[in-house]
């Protein structure tokens, strides 16, 4: 239920909204940021934001199960590919944050855009016994026979991204490169936690395709795991955020969209070791300019998704 409100102008966000009594958050991880933004949210504006976080493709499967009765206000994915079929399918509300200026071009959309980035890499347990490695193909050494994990690309949208990069950037060399590692006795166990598990246990050296921040954050607690981003280049992973069409509360959902966009939600952001969407905003890891990022045809990709992923497992799972 809507209730009269003032002007929000501690945002500076330059508008006035009907404040609502709550707003609905649906996101993926990272573990953490949601709470903290809905909690700096709702000290700056009144309106308390009712959180559901969970892997994307149950955000989505819970979006499709409410279609006839929309709960969602705002939701972000670690899929990129998500929001554009959104949009595709009518929908997202279109809105351009005034804080989008600051966020390149091609991290932006009409009706949506990011609010952070990950990138995919290599992520090593530096007391393994194993030599460090550089680039992808290390992984194929003898050296780490049956120690290398790689997330399966069917559950993992970065893991797919990773698999339709390197084919992008390498023709069938990647695919003989993944042929490599299966015959090297690389295991796919699951999605990206189900491959990091295992090395920061220690029974892997390496996971072929981490998402870099959740190695990064565990690296800071104390894990001995190290980070590295192949200089022949990878893949990023933008997580898009989105209002839907459906919202019963459009100009609280624009408040709350800018507030993550803004000084202090970036801020927040940058401290899950995500880069920050807009780049005047410092993060705690290296950046986009900092890496050799593999262009992708999103669309081209998405219709060959079943092609590639087929072709994976027969390379890879079933072999």
């Amino acid at each position: 239920m809507l209730r009269t409100a003032t002007l929000v102008a501690s945002l500076g966000f330059g508008v006035s909204i009907a404040q609502a009594d709550t707003l609905t958050f649906y996101t993926a991880g990272p573990g953490g940021l949601a709470d903290a933004l809905a909690e700096a949210f709702e000290a700056e504006t009144g309106i308390r934001v009712n959180v559901f976080q969970a892997t994307t493709g149950q955000v989505m499967a819970r979006l499709e199960a409410e279609e006839s009765n929309p709960q969602a206000d705002v939701v972000v994915s670690a899929s990129w590919g998500s929001a554009e079929d959104m949009h595709e399918r009518g929908l997202l509300r279109e809105y351009t944050s005034p804080h989008a200026e600051n966020v390149p071009d091609f991290l932006t959309h009409s009706h949506y855009a990011a609010q952070g980035i990950s990138a995919l890499a290599i992520a090593w347990n530096t007391e393994s016994g194993t030599p460090q490695p550089s680039e992808w193909s290390d992984l194929a050494d003898e050296a780490y026979r049956d120690l290398v994990t790689m997330p399966d690309p069917a559950q993992s949208g970065s893991a797919f991204d990773l698999v339709a990069g390197l084919e992008a950037a390498m023709g069938d060399e990647a695919w003989e490169l993944l042929a490599a590692l299966a015959e090297n006795e690389m295991i796919v166990p699951g999605p990206n936690a189900a491959a990091l598990n295992p090395v920061l246990q220690g029974a892997k050296a390496a996971v072929f395709g981490a998402v870099d921040y959740i190695s990064y954050a565990r690296a800071d607690e104390g894990e001995t795991i190290e980070v590295i981003v192949p200089e022949s280049g990878t893949v990023i992973a933008p997580r898009p955020m989105m209002i839907l069409e459906s919202t019963a509360n459009p100009e609280a959902a624009q408040a709350f969209f800018d507030f993550v966009l803004s000084d202090a939600g970036q801020a927040l952001v940058a401290e899950t070791f995500l880069m920050p969407a807009r780049t005047d905003i410092e993060g705690r890891r290296p950046g986009i300019e900092d890496l050799n990022v593999i262009d992708i045809d999103t669309d081209a990709v998405a219709a060959r998704r079943d092609e590639i992923i087929a072709r994976f497992n027969e390379t890879v799972i079933d072999r």
